[in-house]
């Protein structure tokens, strides 16, 4: 049969079931006369009579009744499933996946994250640590966690944290053999703990003052792709490290470690999580952003 015909053989099994075309009819929201039509239909299409119709009632031929039996546990099967398909909307679940920086993931987004997802069992959250900038909707991402200045204009983007500063900090053992930097430009006469970067290369540490900006090569023992692991070779005295001033700042607290240069840390652009409009839908991703969402903002939303 004609994929259209579909219809006809669920208006036929609404017929059956009540057993009166004008309770299937307002069942089925059309008038009866097209319902009648459409049994009419139905058993020219199949050649048989499927069902004998009185003033009062309605009922089942042999064939109808074997038709009704055939399709009526199919259909009941597939209206349970499309039930729970359509839960889906209200129900949070599914898997997300986000590509994020280490220090987004410790800072910006697990701390918001972790006490949700405790309500919400059936949310799966796949985290991917990378700095590098990455086209979410072909690499496979639902979103991404990146610096607002780093979004990309298409995405919808929603500021999931405030402004945060680099600062470069060492061990008193280690300012203690050396002369403590007072410009960036004398960091060249440091041994300075490096950050491998994904894409490839060393970070250049990048300074701010006044307006003015500066770039500086390092150079040191040391280098690492991990930012705990910098703080740890710091505290060790293996020299300075440029560090997000939250890692640091209990170390800095306990006296472990020392900022220097500190009018020249600049301040960066809060994190944002950003995405493509067709996210939007999902229960399970708007469960994460209003999460995530910084309240604090003051600058949220479509960007571009």
């Amino acid at each position: 049969m004609a994929s259209q015909d579909f219809n006809d053989l669920l208006a036929f099994v609404a017929v059956a079931r009540e057993r009166s075309f004008t309770r299937a009819a307002a069942k089925l929201g059309v008038v009866q006369s097209t319902l009648s039509h459409t049994i009419k239909r139905l058993e020219m299409q199949m050649g048989l009579r499927l069902l004998t119709r009185t003033t009062r009632s309605v009922g089942l031929t042999e064939a109808g009744e074997r038709l009704q039996q055939s399709l009526a546990p199919r259909i009941e099967e597939i209206e349970r499933d499309i039930a729970a398909l359509m839960s889906l909307r209200d129900t949070p679940s599914g898997t997300i996946r986000i590509t994020l920086s280490e220090h987004a993931l410790h800072t910006a987004v697990w701390p918001k994250l972790s006490p949700v997802l405790k309500r919400y069992p059936d949310i799966k959250v796949e985290f991917s640590l990378d700095t590098g900038f990455r086209n979410i909707v072909k690499d496979g991402f639902d979103a991404g966690v990146r610096l607002g200045e780093s979004v990309e204009k298409d995405m919808i983007a929603v500021r999931i944290g405030p402004d945060w500063r680099l600062v470069a900090v060492a061990s008193p053992a280690y300012l203690k053999e050396r002369p403590r930097p007072r410009h960036p430009q004398d960091l060249v006469n440091h041994v300075c703990i490096k950050r491998r970067l994904v894409a490839g290369g060393h970070y250049v540490w990048e300074f701010a003052k006044n307006g003015a900006e500066l770039r500086v090569r390092v150079e040191g023992q040391m280098t690492f792709n991990d930012s705990r692991a910098m703080i740890d070779a710091a505290v060790k005295g293996f020299g300075i490290a440029y560090l997000p001033e939250d890692m640091a700042a209990q170390h800095v607290r306990s006296g472990e470690l020392v900022v220097v240069l500190d009018d020249w840390s600049p301040k960066f652009d809060g994190y944002y999580i950003y995405y493509p409009t067709s996210r939007q839908n999902s229960a399970a991703f708007k469960v994460i952003v209003d999460a995530l969402r910084h309240h604090d903002a003051r600058r949220q939303g479509k960007r571009g």
